[in-house]
């Protein structure tokens, strides 16, 4: 598996086929596997690269206190630079999306198009920051195999099959301590980018799984209102995790995403 030296440390990365670089980015507490069947199913359109976020997958160790969504931002802008690339096109889950929306704000044209899967614009509010306090305390009281067993019933809708719970469970349990302190504590300090939802002015679509509960389908379209032109899809049979959950049908979605990115016009 490669690995590249970047500003802020070494990380690892899975890529897959040629063609224009499209980057995908995890979301808490995962890493690169999550998106396996996107890198073998869009190989043959895309140069598809997962990163493992600092801290996550085989990525380095950190020992930053919390991993703010701008310093992912910058690891992933490094690597689209590093990877010799003037742009990609960036596919985003959950935390990944926070970090595509800072990506968008800081290093905006590096990014040629997005997918905003599963994830929102909004920051926590006061219940929200708190109950992430909880999620890191009790992640060191009762360990991860609980805070697995917790998030497998939070996330995925009431269809997913066993390899998905099992995928879920294999990336949960395999995060650092470190990591999944520092990433909740990252989390609760993000900032409100529903105003860049605005600006952006890349082609964009919003994927969300129709059972979602975390970021549920009302406000996905309410993300695909406010970007301009933006187009919503709504992945039948799936929870927060419709990568792993319905692979196939998000893999139609991002070809169908890629196609209107290569070809504007027949958008």
């Amino acid at each position: 598996m490669p690995y590249i030296q970047l500003n802020s440390g070494r990380f690892h990365y899975r890529e897959r086929g040629s063609g224009p670089l499209a980057v995908f980015v995890h979301g808490f507490p995962l890493d690169s596997t999550m998106w396996l069947d996107q890198l073998r199913g869009l190989s043959d359109v895309r140069r598809c690269v997962a990163i493992d976020l600092a801290g996550s997958g085989r990525s380095d160790p950190i020992a930053d206190e919390a991993l703010t969504m701008e310093r992912h931002a910058g690891d992933v802008a490094d690597l689209i630079e590093s990877l010799g690339e003037v742009q990609a096109d960036v596919i985003a889950l959950s935390m990944g999306g926070y970090v595509a929306l800072a990506l968008w704000e800081y290093h905006h044209p590096l990014v040629r198009s997005l997918a905003l899967v599963d994830t929102r614009a909004g920051a926590d509010n006061d219940a929200g920051r708190a109950k992430r306090d909880v999620m890191a305390i009790k992640t060191l009281v009762q360990g991860r195999q609980q805070l697995g067993h917790d998030m497998v019933g939070a996330l995925l809708g009431p269809e997913a099959k066993l390899q998905a719970k099992a995928r879920l469970r294999s990336m949960i349990e395999a995060t650092p301590y470190e990591t999944i302190v520092a990433s909740i504590e990252g989390m609760k300090q993000r900032p409100d980018r529903t105003a860049v939802l605005s600006t952006i002015t890349v082609p964009t679509v919003v994927v969300v799984g129709e059972h979602d509960a975390v970021t549920p389908p009302a406000e996905a379209e309410a993300m695909a209102t406010t970007i301009n032109n933006a187009k919503l899809e709504v992945v039948r049979g799936a929870g927060h995790m419709s990568p792993i959950e319905q692979p196939a049908a998000v893999g139609a979605i991002l070809g169908a995403h890629f196609a209107q990115v290569d070809t504007p016009d027949a958008g």
